[in-house]
């Protein structure tokens, strides 16, 4: 590993907390461990962290209202959940939060370890560069990463803002699950969740429910596109 990244592992479980710290340390990642919500926002605030996981379930401030806090305070840092909660309405609501990833307890920690370089991967990458692109009353600016429609500003999350910049970059044209699942989560093999039928949701909620014209189209069987 060419950097040695520094991960805030927020687990209430001292065993399985003990284990994901040993074994992500002997890769040589840097793993602050906090066995409650208040020590994990404690060193969140001392600490510039790459990447932080988060369970749900903690003592004194659970792993939701950490999630959102700790978005408002990063917009980039990837936060990935790690959880026994496993209903979708769960991972919905820690979508819709800020968080980049849900991981449902039990896990192979290979796994674990996979999404991580996804995660520390996607959050280096850096953003081409592109014009702003304007698709009927929708404006997307890539230097601020703002997004307007009727000059009403839309806030969206790094993944939204990542799943609309590519289907506008590709405008008119269908992009399928797999495109997606390679070009926003940087897999190459389908997961068998329905993480991108959520975060289309989520995006037309933002960009297309509160306007006449729909910008987002699904082709069945195909993919979405936008025009």
């Amino acid at each position: 590993m060419e950097k040695n990244y520094r991960i805030l592992l927020a687990e209430d479980e001292p065993k399985l907390g003990q284990v994901i710290q040993e074994e992500l340390t002997r890769l040589d990642y840097r793993v602050d461990l906090a066995y409650d919500g208040l020590v994990a926002e404690k060193l969140f605030a001392e600490h510039n962290y790459a990447l932080i996981l988060l369970d749900i379930n903690l003592p004194y401030k659970n792993g939701f209202a950490l999630c959102k806090q700790f978005r408002e305070t990063n917009k980039k840092v990837p936060i990935i959940m790690l959880t026994a909660l496993g209903e979708i309405q769960d991972k919905m609501d820690a979508f819709n939060l800020g968080a980049d990833d849900y991981i449902v307890k039990p896990f192979h920690f290979d796994e674990l370890n996979a999404r991580i370089k996804v995660a520390l991967k996607h959050a280096e990458t850096i953003e081409e560069v592109f014009e702003n692109i304007e698709i009927g009353d929708l404006t997307i600016d890539f230097s601020t990463k703002m997004v307007t429609r009727a000059g009403v500003e839309i806030p969206l999350t790094a993944k939204e803002f990542s799943l609309l910049a590519l289907l506008a970059r590709n405008r008119g044209k269908v992009i399928s699950k797999q495109q997606i699942l390679e070009k926003v989560w940087d897999l190459s093999f389908d997961t068998g969740t329905n993480t991108i039928e959520v975060y289309i949701s989520f995006l037309r909620n933002k960009i297309d429910k509160p306007f006449n014209d729909k910008l987002i189209h699904t082709k069945p069987g195909f993919g979405y596109y936008i025009k």
